[in-house]
């Protein structure tokens, strides 16, 4: 599936527990308006095969869609969060350099499809985060992580290189100088210390992990689903903007949202003091 079906995506629908499809490689569940997706290969650290690939960019064209769904949690199943590419299965694979440009394209398309999702991504990191597991992780909007999780980048060791823009969004989280310390050295850090770089935003035990980044994501899914999109596009392009464009484009989102039902409910509740219900209209 192209990255670009997500935006082309026009049926939209309320999702129900029952109309989610059954995955090979994922666990897809319904909490309230927040959906979890759970990486589901924890015989191989949830290492990465092409299925998986195609199965996450399904998935998250299915909460792209689905109006009753206002954020996703991406967790791991088992020991790890995702621990990068399944060497076993590449090593045996007899794949043409075309089909190895066409796998490695999903690896950036799933990071992008996270990166441009309208709907605000956590990610649960509740094991070993590592290679293409770190990052999908950074592609999220936030990183909560078990203290002791551990995240890395471990391609220099294996005469490869990263993807998924961490090259250009990790220096933007840790700073270039630390950026420079974990793609160089491919070093692996703890949750507590991801927490000290800013790389996650909390950590916390194993036992309360799922429950505060459901928490998190239920916060979010409160917040007016328009106002929402309009402002995770506007921070995540805010780097690549001049002052003046990124004001034009902060004026058009503003007005974007005066039009809708969404803000009139909002201004209705502040004035009634009472807890705002959004409609994503």
């Amino acid at each position: 599936m192209s990255i670009h079906a997500l935006s082309n995506a026009s049926s939209r629908f309320t999702l129900t527990t029952e109309a989610i499809p059954s995955y090979q490689t994922l666990l897809v569940s319904l909490q309230e308006h927040v959906l979890e997706i759970r990486f589901n290969r924890p015989h191989r650290l949830n290492a990465v095969v092409e299925a998986f690939y195609t199965e996450l960019i399904d998935a998250l064209a299915l909460s792209e869609r689905a109006e009753n769904v206002r954020a996703v949690v991406i967790t791991g199943e088992g020991r790890a969060f995702c621990v990068g590419a399944d060497m076993k299965e590449h090593g045996g694979a007899a794949r043409t350099l075309y089909q190895r440009r066409q796998y490695l394209q999903l690896g950036n398309d799933v990071c992008e499809a996270i990166y441009r999702l309208k709907k605000p991504v956590v990610a649960a990191v509740n094991g070993y985060a590592l290679g293409a597991g770190a990052e999908m992780a950074v592609a999220c909007d936030f990183i909560v992580m078990a203290e002791d999780a551990q995240i890395g980048f471990p391609e220099t060791s294996i005469g490869t290189c990263v993807g998924g823009g961490v090259s250009k969004v990790l220096p933007q989280i840790v700073g270039l100088a630390q950026a420079r310390r974990l793609l160089f050295t491919g070093e692996k850090i703890s949750g507590t210390e991801a927490a000290r770089l800013s790389l996650a935003i909390a950590t916390y035990s194993q036992e309360q992990l799922l429950i505060e980044a459901h928490a998190l994501g239920a916060k979010l899914a409160e917040q007016a689903p328009v106002s929402m999109a309009m402002l995770k596009r506007l921070v995540n392009v805010s780097s690549a903007n001049d002052v003046e464009s990124h004001l034009q484009q902060e004026l058009d989102a503003v007005f974007t949202c005066s039009t809708t039902d969404d803000w009139q409910e909002g201004v209705d509740a502040f004035a009634q003091k009472r807890k705002p219900s959004f409609q994503g209209r």
